[in-house]
Protein backbone atom coordinates (compact mmCIF):
# COMPACT_ATOMS: atom_id res chain seq x y z
CA UNK A 1 0.00 0.00 0.00
CA UNK A 2 1.99 3.16 -1.06
CA UNK A 3 2.05 6.22 1.70
CA UNK A 4 0.21 9.13 1.82
CA UNK A 5 1.39 12.20 0.64
CA UNK A 6 0.21 15.80 1.00
CA UNK A 7 -0.07 17.67 -1.96
CA UNK A 8 2.06 20.85 -2.32
CA UNK A 9 0.42 24.11 -2.76
CA UNK A 10 1.89 24.21 -6.26
CA UNK A 11 -0.05 20.96 -6.83
CA UNK A 12 -3.32 21.82 -5.60
CA UNK A 13 -3.45 25.46 -7.53
CA UNK A 14 -2.54 23.02 -10.89
CA UNK A 15 -5.66 20.59 -9.62
CA UNK A 16 -8.44 22.58 -12.16
CA UNK A 17 -11.02 19.53 -11.01
CA UNK A 18 -14.25 20.56 -13.13
CA UNK A 19 -13.97 24.44 -12.42
CA UNK A 20 -14.94 26.60 -13.04
CA UNK A 21 -18.66 25.82 -12.96
CA UNK A 22 -21.70 27.87 -12.70
CA UNK A 23 -24.62 26.50 -10.79
CA UNK A 24 -28.06 27.72 -9.53
CA UNK A 25 -28.10 29.31 -5.85
CA UNK A 26 -29.29 27.28 -3.13
CA UNK A 27 -29.38 26.81 0.19
CA UNK A 28 -28.35 29.46 2.47
CA UNK A 29 -26.72 31.35 -0.84
CA UNK A 30 -30.11 31.53 -2.04
CA UNK A 31 -31.47 32.65 1.25
CA UNK A 32 -29.08 35.70 1.42
CA UNK A 33 -28.81 36.46 -2.14
CA UNK A 34 -31.92 35.61 -3.75
CA UNK A 35 -31.90 33.74 -6.98
CA UNK A 36 -29.24 33.08 -9.47
CA UNK A 37 -26.36 31.66 -10.20
CA UNK A 38 -22.80 31.17 -8.46
CA UNK A 39 -19.47 30.45 -9.93
CA UNK A 40 -17.34 28.12 -8.29
CA UNK A 41 -13.99 29.89 -9.97
CA UNK A 42 -10.92 27.68 -11.17
CA UNK A 43 -7.65 27.67 -8.72
CA UNK A 44 -5.81 29.45 -11.45
CA UNK A 45 -8.09 32.09 -12.13
CA UNK A 46 -7.83 33.23 -8.72
CA UNK A 47 -4.21 33.41 -9.01
CA UNK A 48 -4.13 35.20 -12.19
CA UNK A 49 -6.20 38.09 -10.69
CA UNK A 50 -3.98 38.30 -7.63
CA UNK A 51 -1.10 38.26 -10.34
CA UNK A 52 -2.63 41.40 -11.80
CA UNK A 53 -1.79 43.85 -8.78
CA UNK A 54 1.02 46.06 -9.21
CA UNK A 55 3.08 47.41 -7.05
CA UNK A 56 1.33 49.63 -4.61
CA UNK A 57 -1.71 48.65 -5.46
CA UNK A 58 -4.43 46.15 -3.14
CA UNK A 59 -7.23 43.83 -4.18
CA UNK A 60 -9.54 42.16 -1.66
CA UNK A 61 -11.21 39.06 -1.74
CA UNK A 62 -14.43 40.86 -2.27
CA UNK A 63 -13.57 42.51 -5.69
CA UNK A 64 -11.71 39.24 -6.96
CA UNK A 65 -15.42 37.90 -6.49
CA UNK A 66 -17.03 40.49 -8.41
CA UNK A 67 -14.43 40.31 -11.18
CA UNK A 68 -15.34 36.47 -11.23
CA UNK A 69 -18.99 36.87 -11.59
CA UNK A 70 -19.05 39.56 -14.15
CA UNK A 71 -16.63 37.27 -16.37
CA UNK A 72 -18.88 33.80 -15.51
CA UNK A 73 -22.02 36.25 -16.05
CA UNK A 74 -22.96 34.61 -12.77
CA UNK A 75 -24.71 36.60 -9.89
CA UNK A 76 -22.06 35.89 -7.32
CA UNK A 77 -18.98 33.82 -6.88
CA UNK A 78 -18.23 31.72 -4.36
CA UNK A 79 -16.75 33.34 -1.32
CA UNK A 80 -15.63 29.80 0.39
CA UNK A 81 -13.99 28.45 -2.82
CA UNK A 82 -12.35 31.94 -3.63
CA UNK A 83 -10.85 32.40 0.01
CA UNK A 84 -9.57 29.06 -0.09
CA UNK A 85 -8.11 29.29 -3.79
CA UNK A 86 -6.58 32.76 -2.31
CA UNK A 87 -4.80 30.64 0.38
CA UNK A 88 -3.35 28.35 -2.14
CA UNK A 89 -1.93 30.83 -4.40
CA UNK A 90 -0.29 32.35 -1.48
CA UNK A 91 0.99 28.96 -0.42
CA UNK A 92 2.14 28.21 -3.89
CA UNK A 93 4.06 31.37 -3.92
CA UNK A 94 5.57 30.88 -0.89
CA UNK A 95 6.80 27.57 -1.90
CA UNK A 96 8.38 28.78 -5.08
CA UNK A 97 9.69 31.54 -3.34
CA UNK A 98 11.67 28.86 -0.65
CA UNK A 99 12.97 27.61 -3.93
CA UNK A 100 14.78 30.54 -4.80
CA UNK A 101 12.00 32.07 -7.36
CA UNK A 102 12.07 36.34 -7.54
CA UNK A 103 8.44 36.21 -9.14
CA UNK A 104 5.14 34.87 -7.39
CA UNK A 105 2.39 35.63 -7.28
CA UNK A 106 2.05 38.80 -5.26
CA UNK A 107 -0.02 37.27 -2.87
CA UNK A 108 0.23 40.09 0.05
CA UNK A 109 -1.67 42.69 -1.78
CA UNK A 110 -4.71 40.53 -1.44
CA UNK A 111 -6.29 41.78 1.63
CA UNK A 112 -9.65 40.07 3.37
CA UNK A 113 -12.72 42.05 2.20
CA UNK A 114 -12.65 44.67 5.00
CA UNK A 115 -9.17 45.42 3.89
CA UNK A 116 -7.62 43.35 6.95
CA UNK A 117 -4.29 41.42 6.60
CA UNK A 118 -4.42 37.65 6.15
CA UNK A 119 -2.87 35.74 8.92
CA UNK A 120 -2.86 32.79 7.06
CA UNK A 121 -0.45 33.61 4.05
CA UNK A 122 2.95 32.78 4.11
CA UNK A 123 4.72 34.39 7.01
CA UNK A 124 1.93 35.53 9.11
CA UNK A 125 0.84 39.08 9.60
CA UNK A 126 3.95 40.45 10.00
CA UNK A 127 5.00 39.03 6.68
CA UNK A 128 2.72 40.32 4.86
CA UNK A 129 3.27 43.55 6.82
CA UNK A 130 6.71 44.44 5.96
CA UNK A 131 6.33 43.59 2.20
CA UNK A 132 2.96 45.75 2.30
CA UNK A 133 4.57 48.78 4.31
CA UNK A 134 8.20 48.30 1.75
CA UNK A 135 5.88 49.31 -1.08
CA UNK A 136 4.64 52.34 0.86
CA UNK A 137 0.82 50.88 2.03
CA UNK A 138 -0.03 51.74 5.35
CA UNK A 139 -1.14 49.67 8.14
CA UNK A 140 -2.56 50.11 11.76
CA UNK A 141 -3.67 47.69 14.24
CA UNK A 142 -7.37 47.59 15.38
CA UNK A 143 -6.88 45.33 18.69
CA UNK A 144 -5.65 42.33 17.67
CA UNK A 145 -5.76 42.74 14.09
CA UNK A 146 -4.31 44.45 11.32
CA UNK A 147 -5.46 46.75 8.52
CA UNK A 148 -4.39 48.74 5.43
CA UNK A 149 -5.47 51.75 6.08
CA UNK A 150 -7.31 53.75 3.30
CA UNK A 151 -7.30 50.16 1.46
CA UNK A 152 -10.27 51.69 -1.17
CA UNK A 153 -7.88 54.20 -2.59
CA UNK A 154 -5.42 51.80 -3.70
CA UNK A 155 -7.58 49.25 -5.22
CA UNK A 156 -5.99 48.04 -8.84
CA UNK A 157 -8.37 47.71 -11.48
CA UNK A 158 -8.30 44.07 -11.79
CA UNK A 159 -9.78 44.14 -15.85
Amino acid sequence: MAAYRKKTYREKLADQKDFPRVEPLTGGFKRRFGPGTIVLPAPREVDELMRRVRRGRLTTINEIRAHLARRHGATIACPIVTGIYARIAAGAAGEAEAEGAKRVTPYWRTLKSNGELNEKYPGGLAAQRRRLEAEGVRVEARRRRLFVVEYQQRLADLG
